[in-house]
Protein backbone atom coordinates (compact mmCIF):
# COMPACT_ATOMS: atom_id res chain seq x y z
CA UNK A 1 0.00 0.00 0.00
CA UNK A 2 3.13 2.30 1.06
CA UNK A 3 4.79 1.55 -2.34
CA UNK A 4 0.93 2.10 -4.12
CA UNK A 5 1.01 5.94 -2.36
CA UNK A 6 4.59 6.28 -3.39
CA UNK A 7 3.84 6.06 -7.05
CA UNK A 8 0.45 7.61 -7.10
CA UNK A 9 2.26 10.71 -5.68
CA UNK A 10 5.09 10.81 -8.43
CA UNK A 11 2.51 10.44 -11.05
CA UNK A 12 0.39 13.49 -9.43
CA UNK A 13 3.77 15.45 -9.47
CA UNK A 14 4.54 14.91 -12.87
CA UNK A 15 1.14 15.14 -13.88
CA UNK A 16 0.79 18.79 -12.27
CA UNK A 17 4.31 19.64 -13.13
CA UNK A 18 3.41 19.29 -17.05
CA UNK A 19 2.68 22.65 -19.13
CA UNK A 20 0.72 22.55 -22.06
CA UNK A 21 2.07 24.67 -24.83
CA UNK A 22 1.32 27.69 -25.71
CA UNK A 23 0.76 28.68 -28.87
CA UNK A 24 0.06 32.00 -30.50
CA UNK A 25 -2.64 31.45 -33.48
CA UNK A 26 -2.45 35.32 -35.33
CA UNK A 27 -4.62 35.76 -37.91
CA UNK A 28 -4.95 38.58 -40.78
CA UNK A 29 -8.49 39.86 -39.73
CA UNK A 30 -11.18 39.34 -37.22
CA UNK A 31 -14.20 40.71 -38.83
CA UNK A 32 -14.40 38.30 -42.21
CA UNK A 33 -15.74 34.67 -41.81
CA UNK A 34 -12.64 33.50 -43.99
CA UNK A 35 -10.36 33.73 -40.64
CA UNK A 36 -13.16 33.11 -38.52
CA UNK A 37 -12.95 29.17 -40.68
CA UNK A 38 -9.13 29.20 -39.75
CA UNK A 39 -9.79 29.67 -35.79
CA UNK A 40 -12.09 26.95 -35.72
CA UNK A 41 -9.47 24.42 -37.58
CA UNK A 42 -6.96 25.81 -34.74
CA UNK A 43 -9.36 24.98 -32.02
CA UNK A 44 -10.24 21.81 -33.31
CA UNK A 45 -6.46 20.99 -33.16
CA UNK A 46 -6.27 21.75 -29.44
CA UNK A 47 -9.72 19.70 -28.85
CA UNK A 48 -7.66 16.94 -30.69
CA UNK A 49 -4.53 17.45 -28.60
CA UNK A 50 -6.63 17.12 -25.45
CA UNK A 51 -4.75 19.14 -23.11
CA UNK A 52 -1.50 18.91 -24.95
CA UNK A 53 -1.60 22.78 -26.35
CA UNK A 54 -3.56 26.07 -25.42
CA UNK A 55 -4.03 28.21 -28.26
CA UNK A 56 -4.66 32.16 -28.10
CA UNK A 57 -6.26 33.90 -30.95
CA UNK A 58 -4.89 37.40 -31.94
CA UNK A 59 -5.74 39.47 -35.24
CA UNK A 60 -6.21 43.12 -36.09
CA UNK A 61 -9.95 43.92 -37.06
CA UNK A 62 -9.53 44.31 -40.85
CA UNK A 63 -6.91 43.15 -43.45
CA UNK A 64 -6.34 47.13 -44.31
CA UNK A 65 -4.46 47.15 -40.40
CA UNK A 66 -0.99 46.58 -41.11
CA UNK A 67 0.38 48.38 -38.44
CA UNK A 68 -1.61 46.80 -35.84
CA UNK A 69 -0.92 43.15 -36.80
CA UNK A 70 2.50 43.84 -36.52
CA UNK A 71 2.26 45.60 -33.31
CA UNK A 72 0.05 42.47 -32.08
CA UNK A 73 2.87 40.24 -33.14
CA UNK A 74 5.62 42.10 -31.17
CA UNK A 75 3.22 41.93 -28.06
CA UNK A 76 3.24 38.23 -28.55
CA UNK A 77 6.85 37.73 -29.45
CA UNK A 78 7.36 39.71 -25.74
CA UNK A 79 5.44 37.60 -24.04
CA UNK A 80 7.29 34.14 -24.94
CA UNK A 81 4.92 31.86 -26.26
CA UNK A 82 6.17 27.75 -27.11
CA UNK A 83 4.89 28.25 -31.44
CA UNK A 84 3.74 30.91 -33.37
CA UNK A 85 1.34 30.22 -35.92
CA UNK A 86 1.04 33.43 -38.60
CA UNK A 87 -1.21 34.78 -41.70
CA UNK A 88 0.75 37.75 -42.52
CA UNK A 89 -1.50 40.46 -44.10
CA UNK A 90 2.13 41.83 -45.38
CA UNK A 91 4.99 39.58 -47.27
CA UNK A 92 7.45 42.08 -45.73
CA UNK A 93 6.22 43.88 -42.78
CA UNK A 94 7.04 41.66 -39.96
CA UNK A 95 9.81 39.80 -41.52
CA UNK A 96 12.62 40.96 -39.02
CA UNK A 97 10.17 39.63 -36.28
CA UNK A 98 9.60 36.75 -37.16
CA UNK A 99 13.33 36.30 -37.77
CA UNK A 100 14.00 37.12 -34.56
CA UNK A 101 11.11 34.80 -33.11
CA UNK A 102 12.43 31.62 -35.49
CA UNK A 103 16.25 32.08 -34.20
CA UNK A 104 15.29 32.45 -30.89
CA UNK A 105 14.22 28.84 -31.10
CA UNK A 106 10.55 28.90 -31.77
CA UNK A 107 8.74 27.49 -34.46
CA UNK A 108 6.74 30.08 -36.81
CA UNK A 109 4.12 28.21 -39.18
CA UNK A 110 3.35 30.65 -41.80
CA UNK A 111 -0.12 30.21 -42.95
CA UNK A 112 -2.33 31.62 -46.44
CA UNK A 113 0.43 34.25 -47.03
CA UNK A 114 4.44 34.09 -47.10
CA UNK A 115 6.83 36.14 -45.66
CA UNK A 116 10.41 37.01 -47.58
CA UNK A 117 13.72 37.19 -45.76
CA UNK A 118 12.55 35.31 -42.39
CA UNK A 119 13.51 32.17 -40.94
CA UNK A 120 10.75 29.42 -40.87
CA UNK A 121 9.38 25.94 -39.64
CA UNK A 122 6.84 25.47 -42.38
CA UNK A 123 4.67 27.29 -44.56
CA UNK A 124 1.07 26.16 -45.64
CA UNK A 125 -1.33 27.85 -48.23
CA UNK A 126 -3.38 27.81 -51.38
CA UNK A 127 -1.92 27.55 -54.83
CA UNK A 128 -3.44 30.69 -55.17
CA UNK A 129 -2.12 31.21 -59.46
CA UNK A 130 -3.90 28.10 -59.94
CA UNK A 131 -6.52 29.30 -57.95
CA UNK A 132 -7.01 32.30 -60.55
CA UNK A 133 -6.82 30.51 -63.66
CA UNK A 134 -9.94 28.00 -62.20
CA UNK A 135 -11.76 31.68 -61.79
CA UNK A 136 -10.92 32.07 -65.24
CA UNK A 137 -12.28 28.95 -66.84
CA UNK A 138 -15.00 28.80 -64.53
CA UNK A 139 -16.26 32.41 -65.85
CA UNK A 140 -15.40 31.67 -69.42
CA UNK A 141 -17.32 28.34 -69.33
CA UNK A 142 -20.35 30.06 -67.91
CA UNK A 143 -20.25 33.26 -70.51
CA UNK A 144 -20.00 30.37 -73.37
CA UNK A 145 -23.06 28.32 -71.45
CA UNK A 146 -25.19 31.51 -71.98
CA UNK A 147 -24.09 32.02 -75.99
CA UNK A 148 -22.43 35.31 -74.64
CA UNK A 149 -19.60 36.43 -77.27
CA UNK A 150 -15.73 36.57 -75.64
CA UNK A 151 -15.26 40.19 -76.78
CA UNK A 152 -15.86 42.66 -74.27
CA UNK A 153 -14.35 43.93 -70.90
CA UNK A 154 -14.27 42.26 -67.25
CA UNK A 155 -13.72 44.09 -64.31
CA UNK A 156 -11.44 42.55 -61.53
CA UNK A 157 -11.67 43.96 -57.78
CA UNK A 158 -9.14 43.11 -55.38
CA UNK A 159 -8.89 42.97 -52.01
CA UNK A 160 -5.85 45.11 -51.52
CA UNK A 161 -2.61 46.32 -53.03
CA UNK A 162 0.94 44.22 -52.73
CA UNK A 163 -0.44 41.52 -51.16
CA UNK A 164 1.16 38.16 -52.54
CA UNK A 165 -1.80 35.91 -52.47
CA UNK A 166 -3.87 38.30 -54.32
CA UNK A 167 -1.12 39.30 -56.60
CA UNK A 168 -1.08 35.26 -57.32
CA UNK A 169 -4.76 35.20 -57.75
CA UNK A 170 -4.98 37.68 -60.07
CA UNK A 171 -1.56 37.09 -62.35
CA UNK A 172 -2.98 33.13 -62.24
CA UNK A 173 -6.73 34.57 -63.25
CA UNK A 174 -4.73 37.25 -66.08
CA UNK A 175 -2.59 34.63 -67.71
CA UNK A 176 -5.32 32.12 -68.10
CA UNK A 177 -7.38 34.16 -69.63
CA UNK A 178 -5.16 35.67 -72.29
CA UNK A 179 -4.58 31.85 -73.04
CA UNK A 180 -8.44 30.92 -73.53
CA UNK A 181 -10.36 34.49 -74.22
CA UNK A 182 -7.44 36.79 -75.65
CA UNK A 183 -9.76 38.90 -77.17
CA UNK A 184 -11.60 40.12 -73.86
CA UNK A 185 -9.79 42.93 -72.35
CA UNK A 186 -9.52 43.13 -68.31
CA UNK A 187 -9.52 46.42 -67.44
CA UNK A 188 -7.31 47.46 -64.77
CA UNK A 189 -7.59 46.10 -61.75
CA UNK A 190 -9.94 48.26 -58.69
CA UNK A 191 -8.27 48.13 -55.22
CA UNK A 192 -10.93 48.13 -52.41
CA UNK A 193 -8.89 48.30 -48.83
CA UNK A 194 -11.00 44.75 -47.91
CA UNK A 195 -14.52 46.96 -47.82
CA UNK A 196 -17.42 45.53 -48.80
CA UNK A 197 -18.68 49.26 -49.43
CA UNK A 198 -15.93 50.26 -51.52
CA UNK A 199 -16.36 46.77 -53.87
CA UNK A 200 -19.62 47.61 -54.41
CA UNK A 201 -18.94 51.12 -55.40
CA UNK A 202 -16.02 50.02 -57.57
CA UNK A 203 -18.28 47.77 -59.63
CA UNK A 204 -20.86 50.38 -59.40
CA UNK A 205 -18.01 53.00 -61.02
CA UNK A 206 -16.81 50.25 -63.35
CA UNK A 207 -20.30 49.52 -65.15
CA UNK A 208 -21.19 53.41 -65.20
CA UNK A 209 -18.11 53.70 -67.48
CA UNK A 210 -17.90 50.52 -69.74
CA UNK A 211 -21.30 49.55 -70.94
CA UNK A 212 -19.36 46.33 -72.92
CA UNK A 213 -18.30 44.92 -69.19
CA UNK A 214 -19.94 41.13 -69.25
CA UNK A 215 -18.22 39.52 -65.91
CA UNK A 216 -16.19 40.39 -62.85
CA UNK A 217 -13.49 38.45 -61.25
CA UNK A 218 -13.56 39.27 -57.20
CA UNK A 219 -10.14 38.09 -55.51
CA UNK A 220 -11.28 37.91 -52.29
CA UNK A 221 -14.55 37.00 -49.63
CA UNK A 222 -15.22 41.21 -49.24
CA UNK A 223 -14.58 42.06 -52.94
CA UNK A 224 -17.18 39.33 -53.98
CA UNK A 225 -19.74 40.62 -51.37
CA UNK A 226 -19.44 43.77 -52.79
CA UNK A 227 -19.73 42.47 -56.48
CA UNK A 228 -22.62 40.36 -55.88
CA UNK A 229 -24.39 43.10 -54.25
CA UNK A 230 -24.85 45.06 -57.16
CA UNK A 231 -25.11 42.34 -59.76
CA UNK A 232 -28.21 41.31 -57.29
CA UNK A 233 -29.44 44.92 -57.11
CA UNK A 234 -28.88 45.74 -61.20
CA UNK A 235 -30.37 42.37 -62.00
CA UNK A 236 -27.48 41.25 -63.91
CA UNK A 237 -26.94 37.84 -62.74
CA UNK A 238 -27.82 36.34 -66.82
CA UNK A 239 -25.58 39.13 -68.72
CA UNK A 240 -22.25 40.21 -66.25
CA UNK A 241 -20.95 37.05 -65.41
CA UNK A 242 -19.26 37.10 -61.77
CA UNK A 243 -17.12 34.64 -60.10
CA UNK A 244 -15.27 35.08 -57.10
CA UNK A 245 -12.20 33.56 -53.98
CA UNK A 246 -13.48 32.29 -50.92
CA UNK A 247 -16.97 31.73 -49.20
CA UNK A 248 -18.88 33.25 -46.60
CA UNK A 249 -22.31 33.20 -46.28
CA UNK A 250 -22.92 36.64 -48.00
CA UNK A 251 -20.99 35.02 -51.28
CA UNK A 252 -22.53 31.30 -50.84
CA UNK A 253 -26.03 33.06 -51.00
CA UNK A 254 -24.92 34.98 -53.98
CA UNK A 255 -24.44 31.57 -55.95
CA UNK A 256 -27.44 30.19 -54.39
CA UNK A 257 -29.38 33.36 -55.98
CA UNK A 258 -26.66 33.31 -59.26
CA UNK A 259 -25.37 36.56 -59.12
CA UNK A 260 -22.29 34.64 -58.60
CA UNK A 261 -21.96 32.12 -60.80
CA UNK A 262 -19.57 30.18 -58.56
CA UNK A 263 -16.57 30.50 -55.76
CA UNK A 264 -12.97 29.32 -55.58
CA UNK A 265 -12.90 28.14 -52.29
CA UNK A 266 -9.72 27.45 -49.97
CA UNK A 267 -9.58 25.07 -47.27
CA UNK A 268 -8.84 27.62 -44.37
CA UNK A 269 -10.52 25.01 -41.49
CA UNK A 270 -7.34 23.02 -42.61
CA UNK A 271 -5.00 26.00 -43.16
CA UNK A 272 -5.84 26.54 -39.00
CA UNK A 273 -5.74 22.53 -37.98
CA UNK A 274 -2.43 21.69 -39.57
CA UNK A 275 -0.45 25.18 -38.73
CA UNK A 276 -1.34 24.22 -35.51
CA UNK A 277 -0.40 20.36 -35.60
CA UNK A 278 2.82 21.38 -37.09
CA UNK A 279 3.49 23.55 -34.79
CA UNK A 280 2.91 20.42 -32.25
CA UNK A 281 5.05 18.06 -34.10
CA UNK A 282 7.93 21.37 -34.53
CA UNK A 283 7.77 21.57 -30.80
CA UNK A 284 8.48 17.52 -30.60
CA UNK A 285 11.29 17.46 -32.96
CA UNK A 286 8.94 16.02 -35.38
CA UNK A 287 9.46 15.98 -38.90
CA UNK A 288 7.18 18.22 -41.80
CA UNK A 289 7.10 19.19 -45.04
CA UNK A 290 8.10 22.90 -45.13
CA UNK A 291 5.70 23.52 -47.90
CA UNK A 292 1.84 21.90 -47.04
CA UNK A 293 -0.82 22.96 -50.62
CA UNK A 294 -3.61 23.05 -48.55
CA UNK A 295 -6.14 22.78 -51.43
CA UNK A 296 -8.39 24.83 -53.83
CA UNK A 297 -12.41 23.40 -54.89
CA UNK A 298 -14.30 24.95 -57.84
CA UNK A 299 -18.13 25.32 -56.00
CA UNK A 300 -21.06 26.41 -58.26
CA UNK A 301 -24.81 25.74 -57.12
CA UNK A 302 -24.61 22.39 -58.17
CA UNK A 303 -22.13 21.74 -55.16
CA UNK A 304 -23.28 23.47 -52.57
CA UNK A 305 -24.90 20.92 -50.58
CA UNK A 306 -22.09 18.34 -50.87
CA UNK A 307 -19.46 21.03 -50.04
CA UNK A 308 -21.05 22.16 -46.69
CA UNK A 309 -17.72 21.56 -44.53
CA UNK A 310 -15.98 23.40 -46.87
CA UNK A 311 -17.99 26.22 -47.15
CA UNK A 312 -19.08 26.51 -43.66
CA UNK A 313 -16.59 24.88 -41.35
CA UNK A 314 -18.36 26.21 -38.47
CA UNK A 315 -20.51 23.00 -39.30
CA UNK A 316 -16.68 20.95 -38.06
CA UNK A 317 -16.85 22.70 -34.35
CA UNK A 318 -15.66 19.91 -32.08
CA UNK A 319 -14.61 22.47 -28.78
Amino acid sequence: MKKFLVLLLLVLVAVSSFAAYDIAFIVKATDSDFWQYTIVGAKNAEHDLNGLINITVYGPPSEADIDQQIAILENVISSGPDAIVMSSISSDAPSALLDEAYNAGIPVVLIDNKVFNTGYTAFLATDNAKGGALAADLLIKNLQDRGIALKGKIGLISAMAGVQVLIDRDDGFKARMSEIAPSVEILPTRYIDNDISKAANATEDLLIANNDIIGFFADNNHSGDGVARVIQEQGLGESVISVAYDSDPLEVEAVEMGDLKGLIVQDPHGMGYKGVMFAYMALQGESFPSYFDTGVYVITEDDLDSAEGILDPFTRKRY
